[in-house]
């Protein structure tokens, strides 16, 4: 965790679950924290509670609903204006839904579509000039086990982490001889709310076994080693990245078979 000291990080999602996690591992070590979430009284608590254990860490909260591209341009605005120059940046905020795409509510596909992708793309825009002025400086895109496999019932939230994988892989290549590294984290079931924000009154996801969950500090932990060691891309959990290179290892057709039959399967219960 050496590598974090005196940082000035900025967290989006930062109010809860692998965002929240990641402000407390950070905290001992980074000179500023940056915290960024819809819900600024969350934020205000974990400022307090942080502040509270590391005094020595400044922090800095910042209510912001980061789909908007004009409330983004007016926080990157006040980053400059607090001098404020990020030099780790992490892509945390994004939001999922489950059930069946054609009963899905449009607008929550939609919102989905311009926090998970959009907004993600947009901030690391704005601030890859600042990220870059630094000999070194790291980005820490977090995806999911999702991105690797098309998932029914979770078609576009998958979707959007194929694209945050994606995309991450071709930044990091792009930025090779920058001294900006880039890092793809992608956890498979991990101990947030973020099932119960994702699922919709008339599904039931709680099918995941207890063996694959794997605790949110882990998850935090394993995403800064990765950045730590200018790793790619790390998959938290060993059952679950053994699990995803088996999967990547089947013929498509063969794929498509098991989750057309896992499909039926959920449907029968």
């Amino acid at each position: 965790m050496h590598y974090f000291y005196g940082c000035t990080a900025l967290i989006t999602g930062a109010s809860s679950g692998i965002g929240r996690e990641l402000a407390w591992e950070l905290a001992p070590h980074a000179h500023a924290l940056i915290l960024v979430a819809r819900r600024i009284e969350r934020l205000d608590e974990l400022k307090s509670q942080i502040a509270l254990e590391f005094p020595k860490v400044n922090i800095f909260v910042y209510g912001l609903d980061l789909r908007g591209e004009q409330e983004t341009d007016a926080f990157v605005q006040w980053l400059g204006e607090n001098n404020l120059r990020v030099n780790f940046l992490v892509n945390n905020a994004g939001h999922g839904d489950y059930g069946d795409f054609e009963s899905g509510d449009w607008s929550r596909f939609q919102s989905m579509i311009d926090l998970n992708i959009t907004a993600l793309t947009r901030l690391t825009h704005r601030l890859l000039p600042v990220l870059k002025s630094f000999e070194d400086s790291a980005i820490l895109n977090v995806s999911s086990i999702a991105g690797f496999i098309p998932i029914p019932h979770f078609a576009v939230y998958a979707a959007t982490k194929a694209y945050v994988t994606s995309f991450s892989e071709a930044l990091r290549i792009e930025l090779r001889d920058t001294g900006v590294s880039v890092t793809t984290l992608c956890p498979g079931p991990t101990e947030t709310e973020f099932n119960q924000v994702a699922r919709r009154a008339s599904e039931d996801n709680s099918g995941t076994p207890d063996f694959l969950r794997v605790p949110v500090r882990l998850v935090a932990r394993k995403g800064l080693e990765a950045v730590a060691r200018d790793q790619a891309r790390v998959i938290p959990g060993w059952k679950v990245a053994a699990g995803v290179a088996l999967v990547s290892l089947l013929p498509v057709f063969l794929l498509r078979a098991c989750l057309a039959s896992w499909l039926d399967a959920r449907r029968e219960e």
